[in-house]
This record gives C-alpha cells, structure tokens and sequence, in this order.
C-alpha cells in the first residue's frame, strides 16, 4: 500500500541553474549535490534534480505540474521576489485560495499554493466541478 509522496525527480537541462533556483529564490536547503545532479528540502518534500543527459528533452505539457505549499503570511512576497527575479506565470488562478502558477528555468510547471485539501474539499462542498463527486467522510 502507498503511504504517502516519496519524492520528486525533475529531468533540468543546467543543474547549477537549477538548483540556485531552487535554493535561491524557492527557498529550499541543499541537502547534497554531484555531478549530475542534486537532492533539496523544504519540511518534508525531498526534490531530487538530474541533469538532462545529451540529447534528452526536459517533458512539458498539459495540466501536470508540482505545487509546494506556502504560509498565507509568506505568499505575496515569495510570489514578489520570483517575478523580480523575470520568472513567467503559465496561468492565472482560477481556484480557491492563493496560488501562484510559475515555470522553473527548464519549463517545469510549478505552482505555490496556500490551503490543503480539506480547504479544498470544504470548498468543493460549495461549489463542486461539474460531475463532481465528494467521499463521504
């Protein structure tokens, strides 16, 4: 049985790139690094990047992206400092509570968000997607 988020692997195209972003503007400690790639924390998200090898492509597409949880109170100045720093958003938000949509150096699509998902079913209970349907608890 799945107990829970292991962690997360991104394919970057300049690992030194990568985890400056990462570390610098993200926030994340460097919990080690090699050659070809990287480990990162922040509380209990393990984020490992490797570098692409030659010739491979970073994926992209679709809906797929990675969201981090962030504190009410640090969201408008972290979102503040990325777009300082000439990071693109991917979209605008369109659900409940803050959210910042952001790409990372290699077009990963990244997402701050502050709330869980009690938060989000709670807002779901008034106003479901179309075809929606809550487990009862």
């Amino acid at each position: 049985m799945i107990r829970g988020f292991n962690h997360l692997t991104l394919s970057v195209a300049d690992l030194g790139r990568a985890v400056g972003f990462y570390r610098n503007l993200l926030g994340m400690r460097l919990a080690a690094d090699w050659t070809n790639g990287a480990y990162l924390q922040a509380g209990d998200l393990w984020l490992c990047l490797s570098a692409l090898r030659t010739g491979e492509v970073a994926p992209a597409g679709g809906y797929t992206h990675y969201a981090f949880s962030v504190a009410a109170e640090d969201f408008d100045a972290l979102v503040a400092k990325l777009r300082r720093h000439g990071v693109r958003a991917w979209q605008d938000n369109r659900s409940e509570g803050d959210s910042f949509y952001f790409l990372d150096p290699d077009g990963h699509r990244l997402e701050l968000h502050v709330g869980d998902l009690a938060a989000r079913l709670a807002h779901c209970r008034r106003h479901p997607y179309a075809g929606m349907r809550l487990a009862e608890d």
